[in-house]
């Protein structure tokens, strides 16, 4: 899978003088538009169109440099339609505009040409199981939060400890599906998977379809297929290294691409550095072509 990444990074940096078609560079990659998406957020630590836009003023940062076209030729050639709207892309990027780089030979910034390869960790095997799961309803509490990598997710944390006592009661009253117990669900609203980009994060359970919700927040989850990971370590870290291996070093070596849906997570939290036990349930299908692997 890996060499098709490359081949469709290949794609998408000779199309970035013209319009990017990424249904074409995810067809090249053999997975959705939306895996292909998620994929490259969660391998490079930025969003796709982050890239493009980076790589793009990268090339066009070298021609204001060199002096040869107009500014005007060089915003039209990386597909901008006006000066206004290429300067402010070339700030985002390099911290001055174009006009005053070309004036005073400014240092500007590179991003580097990507492409990913396999690195030999010697981490743990990973356990996983595969579950083709009927449809559902999450019934709980709602809020949203902004990722964090790496600590407590302070936002979701306050969340969680403001539930009242009421709702856990109903909640548990409801238990009554795979996975059980109460339980975090994450729904993104990007593809971004960055420090920062929001979420809406649920607190709740999993009931069947038909529950009544009523004074509590409800999500409806069609059926499908789950990829389900144990894990045991020291809480949240274990977690956050796990949810990175999944997307760096599963995905690309599995039959699998990510799907539409809720991201499904049952711990017991407990002090920072603790060890604990969670299952991190993962929305998936099956990967183009991959029948028979």
């Amino acid at each position: 899978m890996l060499e098709r990444l490359n081949q469709a990074l290949d794609h998408l940096e000779a199309c970035l003088d013209r319009e990017i078609d990424m249904a074409e560079v995810a067809r090249i990659a053999a997975v959705s538009e939306y895996h292909f998406r998620r994929l490259f957020s969660a391998l490079a630590g930025m969003p796709l169109p982050v890239y493009v836009r980076r790589r793009r003023m990268t090339l066009a940062g070298a021609e204001v440099l060199a002096g040869e076209l107009t500014l005007l030729d060089i915003a039209v050639r990386y597909g901008y339609g006006s000066g206004e709207a290429f300067t402010r892309a070339f700030r985002s990027v390099h911290g001055i505009g174009p006009g005053e780089a070309r004036r005073t030979g400014a240092v500007l910034t590179a991003q580097p040409r990507m492409s990913f390869r396999v690195v030999v960790e010697g981490r743990a095997s990973m356990r996983y199981r595969i579950v083709e799961k009927e449809s559902f309803r999450v019934v709980g509490r709602k809020a949203r939060v902004p990722l964090v990598h790496e600590g407590v997710n302070a936002a979701a944390a306050a969340h969680l400890e403001g539930l009242d006592e009421r709702a856990v009661v109903r909640m548990k009253e409801l238990v009554g599906q795979e996975p059980e117990g109460i339980l975090s669900a994450a729904v993104y609203l990007t593809d971004s998977r960055e420090e920062g980009a929001e979420a809406d994060y649920w607190i709740g359970v999993v009931t069947g379809p038909e529950a009544v919700a009523g004074e509590l927040d409800s999500l409806d989850v069609p059926a499908g297929t789950w990829a389900v990971f144990d894990n045991h370590g020291p809480y949240p870290s274990a977690l956050q290294e796990l949810w990175r291996d999944v997307f760096a070093q599963w995905f690309p070596s599995n039959p699998y691409t990510s799907r539409t849906g809720p991201e499904l997570l049952r711990t017991r939290p407990v002090e920072i550095g603790a060890e604990t036990d969670s299952q991190l349930w993962i929305p998936v299908e099956r990967g183009r072509g991959s029948a028979g692997v």
